[in-house]
């Protein structure tokens, strides 16, 4: 029988020695962790490092989602009143709703299945210690005691404590706090940290649902919803206040035709029910789901993860993209160029050789620029070290100490002369001017105390390092440019370096360029982020407000990055991509993965964005063109003396040829544009258009209808043929601009309804019309399309009134400011 684990709960200030006494803490060295045989027992008690929450939905979830819903219940229970009546031919509707959920149920988990495979792909892993070897596992298999190797750019995957070593830890992503803390033996990790510089032995202490992270986690779920699109939850809203009002406003329609208008119980169950079914959406929801789950499979093929479906919406609106140059415009991979030497007669080329050979021997390599220098100063040294320190991104220099020959500081020039920096200007500006990253050795006398040179320092030598520009950048960077999206290049080197290499790649603006080191204040950041393309020598701090500036500015802001020194950002953007190859932390906080970590997949993931959104917008103008019809005359029939005039059996036919065939392929259609405006407000825009047309129209053909005394079934067979014209032209206006995919979706649909009217009109509750019933309907399919110009017209008064009024506004409130 398997045994339980006492459940714990820890404190977030003391994470040591509270341990289940059936399976207590594991005595192990850092060198050999704990045996194959302690890491299964674990394992089989219940002590690995299970996520909190599987990745994505089950597949039993998802039939779940799809079934049962409010709209399916409604559909059900008005299927079941007309059962009541006898009118089995109008539950066409049922078989419509079956068929929508079954296409939204394939279609999600086909998208699952997807990012369950790319997800394990992507998993975070970890160098663990185990018989005394290192072995890099998935971390959800590690184990409550394992021993952990940590070194910059790994994320925390479980609490843990320090055994041997030292790394300087972010903690923003749980704590808030952005500044790096020093960890030594002894002091607690806390899980979903990540590790900025160093290197250390951890053991891990607490994993799973009972790890810091896991316990925010929970309660964060248990508090606030899961971040959804603004397009999703515009859905939500409208599907909440269709819902609020379906209920009342059908109870009260069947007693207005019953009761008053004494139309019987069939026809006025099934005039209530047409109603209804007019006003849901009832493939709306469906179709933005299984529109942004193909999305999700598309971008797949082409090797991108994604994390939270809502930036699929964002990619479609951002107009800013914020790139690093190393990784993104450049290769990772550097080289050194060059060795200039400072002082030739206090250090020759060979003691400045022998000096960073020494260096690079006791550094750790945890960045591409190390690991450069490492490959050009790579003979072996024996040289002793006291101590070193890691380079971050904050200092922007590492130094290493050697009792017999003095320490020595390796970094970005500025940051370690500080005001000192004028005495070698001359002689580093024209290397960065031709696009060479240069660093400085120097010479320093003093305790390293702090992350601090406040001793006497003495400069060496400089050395040239420089990245090969991609191939592909300058045709992504045109593609940006023709696509209105601006760039901003943030990054660590200095800010003339960097402008050279983007104006190679052929970044617009590139020449205005600033030193983020001047600009003190978030004011000095909100007005740079709008006058400047390149920004050079940025803190991962200032990387994070730069992006905040930005979206205050109004902007919507994607951040590329792969680095630690980027998560704070990735995170804070509207939209994080991380490139695979990067640090463990980067793709964790970023939103998008790219797989291939290859900048040359950003043009066809922003088009799938647009793609995307701008197609479910105009497949939803298509639905809603019914919804507001349906709803506007409901409430007019409940106040007037007609009858609602079409049956659900004849809804069901406009909707399929008029909605929901075509809206199903427009919503896999190319599309580009950039979107613009909120979700709801561009559909609703679109179309009212369509609903008003179709309601002055029906009016019109009731007034005719009472005053003349036709039947209800002449009624509806007109008022059928009435909707279905319109929803024709609403079609027409949704397929422009017409290519050749669009012209036939028009023309097929078009076909589809006239050989339903005239061959099958009988299945239809169709009946033929007299001369002057015909007449009478003519006269009104020809007046379709004038009223529908003129709602149009008057939309675009209407709309050109509010902007002005807008604009007006904004400069009477200005001058008074002024």
């Amino acid at each position: 029988m398997r045994k339980k684990k006492k459940q714990i709960e820890p404190k977030a200030s003391d994470q040591t020695e509270q341990f289940d006494p059936i399976l207590p803490k594991a005595q192990v060295s850092p060198g050999r962790g704990l045996s194959s045989e302690q890491a299964a027992q674990r394992m089989e008690y219940g002590y690995g490092n299970k996520p909190v929450e599987p990745p994505s939905k089950t597949e039993r979830q998802i039939v779940f989602s799809n079934v049962f819903t409010f709209f399916n219940l409604i559909f059900v229970v008005l299927a079941a009143c007309l059962v009541i009546v006898g009118s089995f031919k109008d539950m066409l509707f049922l078989l419509i709703a079956i068929a929508n959920t079954l296409i939204g149920i394939i279609q999600q988990i086909r998208s699952k299945r997807t990012i369950d495979k790319l997800t394990l792909l992507a998993s975070p892993h970890a160098n663990v210690v185990r018989d005394g070897n290192v072995f890099t596992i998935a971390t959800d298999q590690l184990v409550r005691d394992d021993v952990v190797i940590f070194a910059a750019g790994n994320q925390i995957c479980a609490d843990a404590v320090v055994m041997t070593g030292e790394v300087q830890v972010n903690e923003a992503l749980i704590t808030g706090e952005s500044d790096a803390i020093l960890k030594k033996p002894g002091d607690a990790l806390l899980s979903g940290s990540f590790v900025v510089s160093g290197k250390c032995h951890a053991q891990l202490e607490r994993v799973g649902a009972e790890s810091y992270a896991a316990k925010l986690t929970l309660e964060a779920k248990s508090n606030i919803k899961t971040r959804q699109s603004k397009m999703m939850a515009s859905l939500d809203k409208l599907i909440r206040v269709i819902g609020i009002t379906l209920i009342p406003l059908g109870l009260i329609m069947f007693c207005k035709q019953f009761f008053f208008l004494h139309l019987g119980l069939e026809h006025s169950m099934v005039s209530t029910v047409a109603a209804l079914i007019g006003m849901i959406p009832e493939g709306l929801y469906l179709l933005t789901s299984v529109a942004l789950a193909v999305s999700v499979i598309r971008l797949a093929y082409n090797k991108t993860l994604v994390h939270e479906m809502s930036c699929i919406e964002t990619l479609a609106r951002v107009d800013v993209l914020c790139v690093d140059k190393t990784g993104t415009i450049t290769e990772p991979e550097m080289k050194v160029n060059d060795l200039i030497l400072l002082d030739p007669k206090a250090y020759s080329k060979e003691q400045v050789t022998q000096v960073l050979d020494a260096f690079y021997t006791h550094m750790d390599l945890d960045n591409d620029t190390a690991k450069a220098m490492k490959a050009y100063f790579s003979a072996p040294s024996n040289w002793q070290a006291t101590k070193t320190v890691p380079f971050t991104s904050a200092t922007k220099w590492s130094a290493v100490v050697f009792p017999q020959q003095g320490t020595f500081v390796v970094g970005a020039p500025e940051f370690i002369l500080k005001d000192q920096y004028e005495s070698i200007r001359e002689q580093v500006e024209p290397h960065s001017a031709q696009g060479d990253r240069v660093l400085l050795l120097a010479a320093y006398q003093g305790e390293l105390a702090d992350g601090k040179l406040n001793g006497p320092i003495t400069p060496i030598a400089l050395v040239l390092i420089s990245n090969k520009i991609r191939e592909e950048a300058p045709e992504t960077f045109r593609f940006f440019a023709e696509q209105d999206v601006q760039i901003k290049v943030i990054s660590g080197d200095n800010p003339l370096t960097v402008s050279q290499v983007a104006q190679k790649a052929g970044i617009a603006g590139a020449d205005r360029y600033i030193d983020a080191t001047l600009l003190k204040t978030q004011e000095d950041i909100e007005t740079a982020v709008e006058q400047y393309t390149v920004f050079g020598r940025v803190t991962p701090d200032q990387k994070r407000k730069f992006v905040e500036a930005l979206k205050t500015a109004g902007h919507t802001v994607a951040m590329t990055g792969d680095g630690v020194n980027d998560v704070l950002a990735l995170k804070d953007a509207d939209c994080g991509i991380a490139m695979a190859s990067g640090s463990d932390a980067a793709c964790q906080a970023a939103q998008l993965v790219l797989l291939d970590s290859n900048f040359s997949s950003m043009p066809k993931i922003v088009m799938e964005g647009r793609r995307v959104i701008n197609n479910i917008e105009r497949a939803a103008s298509l639905f809603l063109v019914k919804n507001i019809f349906s709803f506007l005359l409901s409430v007019i029939s409940i106040f007037a003396s007609f009858p609602y005039p079409v049956v659900p059996l004849q809804l069901s036919l406009i909707s399929a040829l008029t909605i929901g065939v075509p809206a199903f392929f427009l919503a896999l259609e190319p599309n580009k544009s950039l979107v613009q405006g909120s979700f709801m407000g561009n559909v609703l825009r679109k179309a009212c258009p369509g609903g008003l047309t179709n309601l002055f129209i029906i009016l019109g053909v009731e007034l005719f209808a009472f005053a003349y005394g036709y039947s209800t079934e002449t009624l509806s067979t007109m008022a059928c043929i009435c909707i279905s014209f319109v929803g024709l032209l609403v079609l027409f206006q949704v397929c422009k601009p017409f290519d050749w995919k669009r012209t036939l979706i028009w023309v097929a649909m078009t076909a589809g309804m006239v050989v339903c009217i005239t061959v099958f009109g009988g299945f239809f509750s169709l009946i033929p019309l007299t001369f002057q019933e015909f007449l009478v309907l003519i006269v009104f399919l020809l007046l379709s399309y004038p009223t529908m110009r003129a709602v149009l017209w008057g939309f675009e008064k209407v709309e050109f009134a509010v902007h002005w009024s807008i604009k007006k506004w904004k400069s009477l409130r200005s001058r008074s400011f002024a």
